[in-house]
């Protein structure tokens, strides 16, 4: 059993200004995506990655077909209900960081289970700071840290919280290189610890850091490969990228 099985999935916006008119960003999804692996979501830009992550997320409603996570239907779930269940399994690492800048930093880190109505141990909260090098940062406020320092906060989140699943949504588009590299290792440190995690990047190199990379083009799955080799990467969203081309010259 996948840990998330997308099949004939659907997903369209209404075209600004024209009321019943709409666009279809993805098209026909199936994909299956293994538990305890780092998988990649790469491709041209506006090629619907970021999409594709927030509808397995639950954060956007697919038009059409069907998610499942962790064995459960997810788009059957009343909103209360969906809610919970990523309350319960996920975490999630955005560009923007979303961290709340009136908490401190072991108090963002603690924020989730809070509000799942759990309490992580503070001993795991010092632990993930400890391990992300920014325990010195336990009482600021996240205006008080740089970009890099936040990023870390939030995998500093995803760490103590200990999610099954970990959406990462561009995790180091807004970083320098070091601090960049800190977040790709412990992303792809988390599934030893048996967690699944989604990366979209646009980054090869970070693909490359992948178990697999799942390669979209103009909403649809182009291309589904091995990770550990940017080159390979490189290619195939090039090649996803000359297709979508065709396709609007021959339209």
């Amino acid at each position: 059993m996948p840990c998330i099985r997308l099949r004939g999935l659907h997903m369209d916006f209404p075209v600004p200004g024209r009321r019943r008119e709409t666009t279809r960003v993805l098209h026909d999804i199936d994909l299956d995506i293994p538990e305890g692996r780092l998988t990649a979501i790469v491709g041209p830009s506006g090629s619907g990655k970021s999409t594709l992550l927030l509808c397995m997320a639950g954060l956007e409603q697919a038009t059409t077909g069907s998610i499942e996570v962790l064995g459960t239907d997810v788009l059957s779930l009343p909103p209360r209900k969906q809610a919970a269940f990523r309350s319960e399994n996920v975490g999630f690492i955005f560009q923007e960081y979303n961290l709340v800048s009136s908490l401190t930093v072991e108090d963002n880190i603690a924020l989730p289970a809070r509000l799942a109505g759990h309490r992580v141990p503070r001993s795991r909260v010092g632990d993930a700071m400890s391990r992300l090098g920014i325990a010195q940062h336990a009482r600021r406020r996240p205006d008080r840290l740089s970009g890099g320092e936040r990023q870390r906060v939030a995998v500093a989140r995803v760490v103590a919280n200990q999610p099954r699943i970990v959406f990462a949504d561009e995790p180091t588009g807004a970083l320098d290189l070091k601090s960049g590299h800190v977040v790709l290792d412990w992303l792809q440190a988390l599934p030893a610890q048996g967690t699944t995690v989604l990366m979209v990047t646009h980054d090869p190199h970070a693909a490359a850091r992948a178990d697999q990379v799942v390669v979209l083009g103009s909403g649809r799955v182009h291309a589904v490969i091995p990770g550990g080799d940017s080159h390979a990467v490189s290619d195939a969203v090039l090649a996803a990228q000359s297709e979508d081309e065709a396709g609007e010259q021959a339209s």
